[in-house]
């Protein structure tokens, strides 16, 4: 993966948004959360990710940088909802309903379960399937699955066996 840099106002955005939700949590909930760790580490078309036992929380940098304020408003409130409702209520669904709460009721942000951004400039290649009625996009790692024959994939509607088409 390579390294990139994201610039130290956007950082400190980040962290404003998240000691705001922090404040919110510990006030609503009556008691404090210590603040987790943030890193921007997350790759590929993942916005982040909430590490539960070690209280982090992983940010991807090229979909921060790319669509700042809106990941900053969605994508802090969701992992950090993920770390708060396995601290109040244990191992619970994801996006179950202690998470909605959260979501929901405490930070007043709209619980999505996905992100809204444009995932182009992280998307790894593509391999183009076809079956009878359509073709399907297979990841890299699917493409290599067939190739060493560890797998094969079937269409859902018509049941045919996919065949590679082209590299995009």
């Amino acid at each position: 993966m390579k390294f990139v840099s994201v610039p130290l106002s956007l950082q400190l955005a980040v962290m404003r948004t998240l000691r705001q939700k922090l404040t919110q949590a510990s006030y609503f909930l009556q008691q404090k959360f210590p603040e987790p760790q943030i890193t921007y580490q997350q790759r590929g078309t993942i916005a982040g990710s909430a590490r539960l036992q070690e209280w982090e929380i992983r940010l991807n940098p090229i979909l921060l940088i790319e669509n700042q304020q809106t990941f900053i408003d969605e994508v802090i409130p969701h992992e950090l909802a993920h770390l708060l409702a396995y601290h109040q209520f244990g191992k619970v669904a994801p996006h179950g309903k202690e998470w909605c709460f959260i979501m929901e009721t405490i930070f007043e942000v709209p619980a999505k379960r996905t992100h809204p951004f444009s995932v182009h400039s992280v998307r790894s290649q593509i391999f183009i399937y076809y079956c009878r009625c359509q073709q399907h996009e297979l990841t890299i790692r699917q493409h290599n699955k067939v190739l060493r024959g560890k797998n094969c994939y079937v269409c859902r509607q018509c049941g045919e066996k996919l065949t590679l088409l082209a590299e995009t």
